[in-house]
């Protein structure tokens, strides 16, 4: 899969099926307009290609407006978006940024500057709410029109749902800001995880008595904050148990910086630089800020605790319906 950083050079504009969207988790519903751009691109003999944003369109306005928390939190990083796209048999990635220029383009810009100089698109699908150009002026009528004068086809694709409930992104954000697991990996059609390299930390967690494993998170509105029961993919042949904090740290670090430590149950290896997969199982508490170290210590114990008590009660149901077949 190619991935471009804004619009591609003349070289490599060949023409396209196009999905336009923000695709953040890229959960069922994405996942049935992928397919579609997909089945288009193989039909039509075209490269099947996303557009997507960075950053998310809400955020990028929440900040003009002064108001940066009304930004949507995120599902998923940058990464994990474009290996759940290229998972899907997309064949292009457009990840572009989106700033004042874009967000001042007139949708008769957007549509002759990026779909058809741009991009060289002849089939387009985006959803039926779908909106563009400044102060979202375009819309699916004018887009359609705009396909019959320049030579690209338009489809939509309508809702799809999960029993009987809209699948979205901000279901999916609902869910696991919920700590409603099971009902968020039903709306992903995959366990819900985060996925980078390991980097080097303060070492605070090895003078605690719990070492970590740390991946830096890029951006300050993850969905999820608080302690969490997870396993740990990439790392060996089966996936490491262990239990983790995402968010800021508050009782050692005071910098707002996001991070995601995870302290491993049974494996004492290196593994700095390794790209693995952190998938979360159950949430334990939120994070909270401790008079001292000393009161720390003690939680992650207790933490860590419950989740091998957790892992326990999890092998021997694993067991007993294993011992019933």
């Amino acid at each position: 899969m190619k991935v471009f950083r804004g619009l591609p050079n003349a070289a490599s504009r060949a023409p396209c099926a196009l999905a336009i969207g923000n695709f953040d988790g890229v959960h069922r519903g994405h996942q049935a307009l992928l397919a579609r751009v997909c089945e288009a691109g193989a039909r039509l003999q075209l490269d099947a290609a996303v557009m997507t944003f960075e950053p998310h369109p809400r955020e990028f306005f929440a900040r003009v407006q002064g108001d940066p928390g009304r930004a949507p939190s995120r599902i998923a990083n940058l990464r994990d978006k474009l290996q759940a796209l290229a998972a899907a048999g997309i064949e292009r990635v457009i990840v572009e940024h989106f700033n004042a220029h874009f967000a001042s383009m007139t949708p008769q810009d957007f549509v002759e500057n990026v779909l058809v100089q741009g991009l060289h698109v002849k089939w387009l699908i985006v959803g039926e709410d779908f909106c563009y150009g400044a102060k979202r002026a375009g819309n699916l009528a004018t887009l359609v029109e705009s396909g019959k004068k320049y030579g690209f086809e338009v489809e939509t694709l309508g809702t799809i749902t999960n029993d009987g409930t809209r699948i979205s992104s901000s279901a999916v954000r609902a869910a696991l800001a919920a700590g409603d697991f099971g009902h968020a990996n039903q709306l992903l059609g995959q366990p819900y995880a985060i996925s980078g390299r390991v980097v080097h930390g303060k070492k605070l967690g090895r003078t605690l008595g719990f070492p970590t494993l740390n991946l830096r998170v890029t951006h300050k509105h993850p969905v999820l904050s608080g302690i969490f029961i997870v396993q740990v993919h990439g790392l060996a042949a089966t996936p490491q148990p262990g239990v983790a904090s995402l968010g800021l740290r508050p009782t050692v670090d005071d910098s707002g910086r996001v991070l995601l430590e995870t302290h491993l149950f049974d494996y004492d290896q290196q593994c700095y630089g390794k790209l693995v997969r952190v998938e979360f199982l159950k949430k334990l508490r939120d994070e909270e800020k401790y008079v001292d170290l000393p009161t720390l210590t003690d939680a992650i114990a207790n933490d860590a605790e419950q989740a091998r008590a957790y892992f326990k009660l999890r092998d021997a149901a694993a067991t007993t319906a294993t011992d019933r077949i």
